[in-house]
């Protein structure tokens, strides 16, 4: 004879006993199908890297043609033609340093059918610009391309040859030379501003929308200087109708041998390189990042393309998207500081 109170006592552990075993039932099927979802995103995930690409790729160059970073683009664009199997299309949108191009490719597709060639100018406008977009998440880096030393050029007509006489041609004249760029806030005035305060000289910043155009007025002698890309600039000193004063990096470019550095003409510690790179919408799925990447190191790293680059005065790179990322931060750092210094505040 059971103790009153016994029977619900008996019930009650089967019935815990119960919920247990409906408990561990439950948790097995959210595991099962949580493995199942996730197998499911990365067969998709591979699906859509091997769909990649199904349309013309749109390679958005921010500055006007002719320009260093058109011309990268269409070499790249011509490799990654052949490669891939699809139409890669350069499309030049210039105007506000490359702010334009930038803002063209934050509201794209994220599907890696559109993507941006930028030059070290994108680290610049970080720097100073009150951007509509977050470069830190609304573009993501797929790799930088390519290295190049900035050339200090001039119209053959400036009487100065070298960086001294510049500075004592500059300095006797203030506010008289004028300097070219590709835009209020790319690199090109950052490079030329740095000048102007470590020279302590006073010269005009005369802004364009792009280099192509800024470089066609210093060869027709409208403006003096041009802070050029070795790139865009050789041709011109080849033939003489461009003067090279000197070269922006540390160390001699390999296209100009006999042109000396800013650095070594007097100018200790002066060093701005331009480099470019691609980036592509923020949240494109990373196996496409992941492809596009690959192509372009592969087509970096052949011996067609580095003799090309190199002809033109260019280090080809292919960093992974990590190092790529890590070089846009720092050189925002960077270029904040001469912003501030030389009191440059763009909207």
């Amino acid at each position: 004879m059971f103790e009153p109170g016994s029977r619900n006592v008996t019930d009650g552990a089967k019935g815990a006993r119960t919920r247990s075993r409906r408990k561990r039932r439950a948790v097995r099927t959210h595991v099962g199908l949580a493995i199942f979802f996730m197998a499911a995103l990365g067969l998709g995930s591979a699906a859509v890297a091997q769909q990649y690409p199904n349309k013309p790729i749109r390679l958005i160059v921010p500055f006007a043609p002719g320009g260093g970073t058109d011309i990268l683009a269409r070499l790249i664009g011509q490799k990654l033609t052949e490669s891939m199997g699809q139409q890669v299309v350069v499309d030049n949108r210039p105007g506000a340093g490359g702010n334009i191009g930038a803002e063209l490719t934050v509201k794209a597709s994220r599907d890696g059918h559109t993507i941006l060639m930028v030059s070290a100018s994108y680290a610049v406008n970080a720097a100073i610009y009150k951007l509509t977009f977050d470069p830190a998440k609304d573009l993501a880096p797929v790799t930088q391309v390519a290295s190049v030393p900035f050339v200090l050029v001039s119209h053959p007509s400036l009487a100065a040859n070298n960086v001294k006489e510049l500075i004592a041609l500059a300095r006797s004249k203030p506010g008289q030379l004028n300097y070219a760029s590709s835009g209020n806030g790319s690199a090109p005035h950052l490079a030329g501003a740095l000048f102007t305060l470590m020279t302590n000289t006073d010269m005009v910043h005369v802004p364009y929308k792009g280099g192509a155009p800024a470089l066609n007025d210093v060869v027709a002698g409208q403006v003096q200087l041009l802070f050029s890309t070795v790139i865009q600039g050789v041709p011109f000193i080849t033939s003489g109708k461009l003067k090279a004063i000197a070269v922006g990096s540390l160390k001699r470019s390999p296209s100009l041998p006999q042109v000396a550095t800013i650095h070594e003409s007097g100018v200790t510690g002066y060093d701005v390189t331009n480099w470019f790179g691609l980036l592509a919408p923020g949240g494109t799925p990373q196996p496409i990042l992941s492809r596009l990447n690959s192509e372009i190191v592969k087509h970096l790293q052949s011996p067609d393309l580095t003799q090309r680059l190199a002809a033109q005065g260019a280090e080809p790179i292919g960093s992974s998207p990590k190092e790529f990322a890590e070089l846009i931060s720092k050189d925002v750092e960077k270029y904040t500081r001469v912003a501030k210094a030389a009191g440059i505040k763009l909207d």
